[in-house]
C-alpha cells in the first residue's frame, strides 16, 4: 500500500522530497521564513519521504507544519496486525530540543496507550534526543511506535490493568487486542 494512500486528508502530498521546499503540502512559506524548527520539520519530511518507513506514512494535516498525522499498520503475526491506526504528532514550538507528542487517534487496546490516545514510551520522553527525527520515533528505533505494536513494555505501563492481563494471561490480552483491531482499526 502506498504511502499517499493511507493519508485520510487529500492536502498531504506524496512528494519524494523535490526542491521548492514544499514537500508536496500545499500553501506553504518558502524555506527562508521559517523558524529553525520548522526548516528542520521540512527537512525531515522531505527526508521521510524520499525513503518513506515500511507499514507506515507522515505529513503534514494540511498547511499545519508542526501538527502531522500518522498512519501504521501493524504488524504480522501481532494481536494488531491488518489493522490501519492513525496517529496525530504535534510539534512544538521548540522542536527539535523538546519531544513531539504522539497520541492515537484510532483506539487500540494496548498497555502503553491510555485511553486518550496518549502515547508512553520513553524515547518520547525522558530518553529524547534532539538527534531523533520522525522516522526514527515511527518505525526504525527499537522503542518506536510501530516496534510498540509488536511488542508491549509491560514494565513500565500507561494502564496498569492491561500490563496486568498481558503478564498473567497473555492468550486473553491478545484476544482483547484483536478484536479492539477489528473494531476499530478496520
Amino acid at each position: 500500500m502506498s504511502s499517499a494512500n493511507l493519508f485520510p486528508s487529500s492536502s498531504v502530498g506524496g512528494s519524494s522530497g523535490g526542491g521548492g521546499g514544499g514537500g508536496g503540502v500545499r500553501g506553504w512559506a518558502s524555506a527562508t521564513s521559517v523558524s529553525a524548527s520548522g526548516k528542520r520539520i521540512q527537512k525531515e519530511m522531505q527526508e521521510f519521504n524520499a525513503d518513506p518507513p515500511p507499514e507506515c506514512s507522515a505529513g503534514p494535516k494540511g498547511d499545519n507544519l508542526y501538527h502531522w498525522v500518522s498512519t501504521l499498520i501493524g504488524p504480522h503475526g501481532s494481536p494488531y496486525q491488518g489493522g490501519v491506526f492513525f496517529l496525530d504528532i504535534a510539534f512544538p514550538n521548540d522542536y527539535p530540543f523538546k519531544p513531539p507528542k504522539v497520541s492515537f487517534k484510532t483506539r487500540i487496546y494496548h498497555c502503553n496507550v491510555d485511553a486518550a490516545g496518549n502515547v508512553g514510551i520513553e524515547i518520547l520522553g525522558a530518553s529524547w534526543s534532539p538527534a531523533l527525527t520522525v522516522s526514527k520515533i515511527s518505525v526504525f528505533d527499537s522503542s518506536s511506535v510501530l516496534v510498540l505494536l509488536a511488542l508491549v513494555l509491560a514494565d513500565s505501563p500507561l494502564v496498569p490493568g492491561i500490563a496486568r492481563l498481558f503478564l498473567t494471561d497473555r492468550h486473553r490480552h491478545d484476544e482483547i487486542a484483536a478484536e479492539w483491531t477489528t473494531r476499530f482499526a478496520r
